[in-house]
């Protein structure tokens, strides 16, 4: 296992130099960094278009220009920003992690849900539950990520207004001022993930769960899955021992894609509730033509893909033990 997760690791590089030189070319077609200054008006004289182009390396070739911006992402230096004091680096590093607990929360939240209601949905096919979560499945599905997260803001507020108190955290990842202790600053930040997660998370359960309930029933009507009950084996035994375990490989592989679509979900939900993460940054940085910006935001979501595929591949071995790793 360990041969093979160094070996994956090893593979996953090239396949992210690959993305950084297509996101960073991606990048410099997307606009040019100039245009805030040149429609200023009056717009500014050319010998500062021309400084702050050569600040920007906008007269380099492309490949020299992209092997110099690589070389300092390895050194923690994403490139300048249009920005002249703002570190692409420090900026991406701070929003990180607000962006990544939401993710994974939202994550753990709609696989948790995805797993039991999938199979209790198998098992009961046909049943008054089956037919109401199916319903319920394909109404997120048919909701739109920015209205669902617009339609629980809304009840959020209009629920605080009713007792009178904010009860609901509606706006921001955090209070500011922070509160006082740990523990209060922990209940603080969880309260503020609350609207947001569900926003997240119900989409991915949707699509999850029906996903969930086609690879259980298909599980058990298999062969292996009715010579286990042939030969005696509760049904508790039979279903989480061996059909649960076989189901949840390509639930696996499903949530690893899907990664690429929470990510783009959590910019739409941070945007509605105001949170200053990666989604919040991304758009900032498009609105103001900041090339660098976009291109180290695309890189990090590159790799946030690869890792959480990686992940994936890891978890094959530990789910179904009839996958070698040689």
């Amino acid at each position: 296992m360990l041969i093979y997760a160094v070996r994956r690791i090893v593979v996953s590089i090239p396949i992210l130099l690959v993305s950084s030189f297509v996101v960073f070319w991606l990048g410099t077609l997307s606009g040019n960094p100039l245009t805030p200054l040149i429609l200023r008006n009056p717009p500014p004289p050319p010998h500062v278009l021309a400084a702050e182009a050569d600040r920007l390396h906008l007269n380099e070739p492309l490949v020299p220009r992209y092997l110099s911006w690589l070389g300092g992402v390895l050194r923690g230096d994403f490139g300048p920003s249009v920005i002249a004091t703002q570190d692409i680096g420090a900026e991406l590093g701070a929003r990180f992690w607000v962006t990544m607990r939401l993710i994974i929360v939202a994550m753990v939240i709609a696989l948790v849900l995805a797993v039991l209601v999938g199979v209790y949905t198998a098992v009961r096919q046909y049943s008054k539950a089956d037919y109401t979560a199916t319903f319920l499945g394909f109404l997120f599905l048919a909701m739109p990520s920015f209205w669902l997260a617009i339609l629980l803001k809304q009840g959020g507020i209009d629920f605080n207004t009713i007792v009178g108190d904010q009860v609901i955290y509606t706006i921001g990842a955090s209070s500011v001022p922070a509160p006082p202790g740990f523990l209060a600053r922990v209940v603080d930040i969880a309260g503020h993930l609350v609207l947001p997660t569900i926003a997240l998370a119900l989409i991915s359960y949707a699509a999850w769960s029906r996903f969930t309930r086609a690879s259980m029933l298909e599980t058990l009507n298999s062969d292996y899955v009715r010579l286990a009950r042939a030969k005696g084996l509760s049904r508790r035994t039979v279903m989480f021992r061996h059909a649960l375990r076989t189901a949840l490989i390509p639930l696996t592989t499903v949530t690893a894609l899907d990664v690429a679509t929470i990510l783009g979900g959590a910019v739409i939900t941070e945007r509605v509730f105001q949170w200053r993460g990666l989604g919040d940054f991304l758009i900032e940085s498009i609105r103001q033509f900041d090339t660098y910006a976009v291109t180290s935001w695309l890189l990090v979501s590159a790799a946030i893909v690869i890792a959480f595929n990686l992940v994936a591949d890891l978890l094959y071995g530990v789910l179904d033990p009839r996958i070698r790793y040689a």
